[in-house]
């Protein structure tokens, strides 16, 4: 394996087109040929509160830049292991979804395609939102892809049916996720203090066979309680809303919540389930960068992303996949 170096560019994070990672651009969804493709959802009209997460895809691509210095790979001493190495996990930029504003039908249609095209090229879906409603679409475009096992990491159980009329805002994802007859189950971690989902949501969940652990409960049990809760050879969906963390490295959001993970909380539980588990699919939301002017949230995101990326594709390696 090659430095990027050797080729006579440098290619600072400050430098050339902000895609993941630095990676490809792919628009043409049917020309997808790669393992790993990252799609933007820039939708954030599902909000209830603070809107800005339609910004969120861009903020966490040019964020990603700092972590792509043009290595062949990430070196992680702890781990004494290479990640992501550039010739051997092909990862692409499938751009975004087109959103029509005010228009939640066919923006959530046109991500639901976009989904399904990267599922279709057998590629793993890494989406970019936008507000928690984006999960929707996103669910649904495995239909032909299940069971699934959904593991949510957010502040909020996101599992309110109906109200006022709206049935797809960011308050509701879970609960369509639930309905779907190719989701097999769900783990709820990081949900704490005032929530928007009322008691019944809460009995709601559990008697559709949910697992719901609050942080506290979560640092009381421990990493191995969690991955308990995934049926063993489940493929699992991760679902990550950035208010999961703690508002204290990761401000920049339209709900914060205090009391949230810290960063390797949540990075040894993934590095696990990417470790035990077939993971599928992935989306993070709910980066609104205009409540940070310092840009972490976004750093956040986008080193979350990459690492739990090299801990998927290190485990298929070892595992001869």
């Amino acid at each position: 394996m090659s430095h990027g170096y050797e080729k006579g560019r440098l290619d600072l994070p400050f430098v050339g087109h902000c895609t993941f990672g630095k990676r490809p651009i792919v628009t043409d969804w049917d020309a997808i040929d790669a393992d790993v493709a990252v799609l933007g959802i820039p939708y954030d009209m599902g909000t209830q509160y603070r809107s800005g997460a339609r910004f969120g895809p861009r903020a966490i691509r040019e964020a990603s830049t700092l972590f792509s210095f043009g290595h062949g790979g990430a070196y992680d001493h702890e781990d004494d292991a290479t990640y992501l190495p550039l010739d051997q996990v092909r990862i692409v930029d499938a751009g975004d979804a087109d959103i029509v504003h005010t228009d939640t039908v066919r923006s959530h249609a046109n991500a639901e395609l976009a989904v399904r095209k990267i599922l279709a090229a057998g590629a793993l879906p890494v989406v970019l939102g936008g507000d928690h409603a984006i999960n929707i679409p996103c669910i649904r475009a495995f239909s032909e892809h299940g069971p699934i096992h959904i593991l949510q990491i957010d502040a909020h159980l996101d599992f309110v049916d109906v109200r006022h009329g709206v049935t797809e805002g960011h308050g509701n994802p879970m609960r369509r996720a639930a309905e779907q007859a190719h989701v097999a189950g769900l783990t709820q971690i990081g949900i704490r203090n005032v929530s928007s989902t009322a008691r019944e949501g809460y009995e709601d969940a559990r008697s559709r066979g949910s697992t719901i652990m609050s942080v506290r409960q979560v640092r009381k049990a421990g990493r191995d309680a969690v991955l308990a809760t995934i049926p063993e050879g489940a493929r699992v969906y991760v679902t990550i809303d950035i208010d999961g963390f703690d508002p204290s490295i990761a401000p920049g959001t339209g709900t914060p919540s205090h009391g949230g993970f810290l960063y390797y909380e949540v990075m040894e539980i993934l590095q696990a389930v990417a470790g035990r588990h077939a993971v599928v699919g992935i989306d993070l939301v709910e980066v609104a960068p205009a409540y940070d002017p310092s840009g972490i949230t976004g750093f956040l995101a986008a080193q979350v992303l990459l690492n739990f990326l090299g801990y998927i594709f290190e485990a298929k390696r070892k595992a001869g996949a």
